[in-house]
């Protein structure tokens, strides 16, 4: 079958090519009789192999804006492009398989199965993948080559996180696209999460987008995207950028 949704990657280019473009997106919920705009008005631009970390009080839309950029939601309107493809005019099917070969989700909640090991559980991402990472090769990224036939209840919380990033990174994606990954999980442990998304980041070349309500994770970052009430507050570029072991929260 040939993929509707075109390789946009661009290596000749001097300048990092454009991974998402939108304009004017917004998103409105009908809760019964009141209507919800969950985003009001979005222009945005996301670059390859930057990392994004999205701040924002609960209801300033940072999860509804990952969700439309990773295909889980459509918006109510605007546009969405990745590369030169519209995913706005996507049917659920063709959502359906760029969400499998184009981008890679973690979540704060883990959402393995229990009775898989950890080997186990990445694989099961790699046998539905076009050009898949060995689960081995993805669970070395993340520093778990020790505990890849252990069982989730077998591992920390951090740990359980981690697998869950080789997971989503085993398919190759382009982008990675992160919701409160470090949530559930401690500062130190926290910290051990973020270095893996921050070597996926630096070694595979991942377009990364972190959403958190820790702003101290914004240090980390390229880029800051601030999001109030719907609507993006600023956008700041990050010129000194810390490693995760020198954030504190």
């Amino acid at each position: 079958m040939t993929n509707p949704v075109s390789d946009t990657s661009n290596p000749t280019h001097s300048s990092p090519a454009v991974v998402f473009e939108t304009h004017d997106v917004t998103k409105t919920y009908q809760m019964g009789e009141v209507e919800v705009r969950a985003l009001r008005g979005i222009d945005l631009e996301l670059y390859e192999g930057e990392f994004v970390v999205m701040l924002g009080p609960s209801g300033s839309g940072k999860s509804t804006l990952l969700n439309i950029l990773g295909g889980l939601d459509v918006p109510s309107s605007g546009t969405v492009r990745y590369g030169d493809t519209d995913l706005s005019t996507f049917n659920e099917s063709v959502l359906t398989q760029y969400r499998r070969e184009h981008v890679g989700f973690v979540f704060q909640f883990y959402n393995l199965i229990p009775s898989l090991t950890a080997r186990e559980n990445v694989a099961l991402v790699t046998e539905i993948s076009s050009q898949p990472l060995a689960p081995e090769e993805a669970l070395k990224l993340v520093e778990l080559s020790d505990r890849m036939d252990h069982f989730p209840a077998q591992l920390s919380g951090g740990e359980q996180q981690r697998v869950a990033i080789a997971r989503a990174i085993a398919k190759r994606p382009r982008v990675l696209l992160c919701d409160e990954p470090t949530g559930a999980l401690d500062i130190r442990t926290g910290i051990v999460v973020l270095e893996a998304l921050a070597k996926v980041n630096r070694e595979l070349g991942t377009t990364t987008v972190v959403i958190t309500h820790n702003v101290a994770i914004a240090d980390m970052a390229d880029r800051v995207i601030r999001l109030s009430d719907g609507m993006i507050a600023s956008i700041e570029g990050n010129p000194h950028k810390k490693s995760p072991s020198e954030l504190s929260w």
